[in-house]
């Protein structure tokens, strides 16, 4: 099994903690930014940051969905990771001031995808649906916040 990666990247034109309060706010705004690819959001403990719990099916092609539950923690200032339960699948938010009134919003998922010609396919093909996935979460995001 071979480690999959996609990762994306926006600058957002409002201040990191405003960017990282709102990607944090699972009760709230979070489900607002979930592009239509994520279906069955639900929070079921906690609900902003550190020690919520969540779940929600996110369905990367038209015959893959993934179940996922997704425990988030903050390991560092402007960092939230969610480990997702029912996989290897670990995505990271980073966010980071980017000059006056600027952020700099980094998502990064990895797991551990399938061997053979399914795991080939998987690693060319994967991370550019879920980049197209995140970058459609991230205009949301910039549209939220920059109001």
């Amino acid at each position: 099994m071979a480690q999959v990666e996609a990762t994306t990247e926006r600058i957002v034109a409002a201040d990191a903690e405003t960017v990282f309060d709102t990607l944090a706010d699972y009760s709230g705004t979070r489900a607002e930014l979930m592009p239509e690819q994520y279906s069955e959001y639900e929070v079921r403990e906690g609900g902003d940051g550190e020690g919520t719990l969540v779940h929600w099916k996110l369905q990367a092609t038209s015959k893959r969905v993934r179940d996922c539950l997704v425990e988030v923690t903050e390991p560092t200032d402007g960092e939230l990771v969610e480990k997702d339960r029912n996989s290897s699948m670990v995505t990271t938010w980073r966010v980071t001031p980017a000059g006056e009134g600027r952020s700099r919003v980094v998502v990064a998922t990895v797991w551990n995808g399938a061997g053979g010609i399914g795991g080939f396919f998987e690693k060319t093909f994967a991370p550019k649906g879920l980049a197209r996935i995140h970058d459609a979460l991230l205009a949301r995001l910039a549209t939220q916040v920059e109001k």
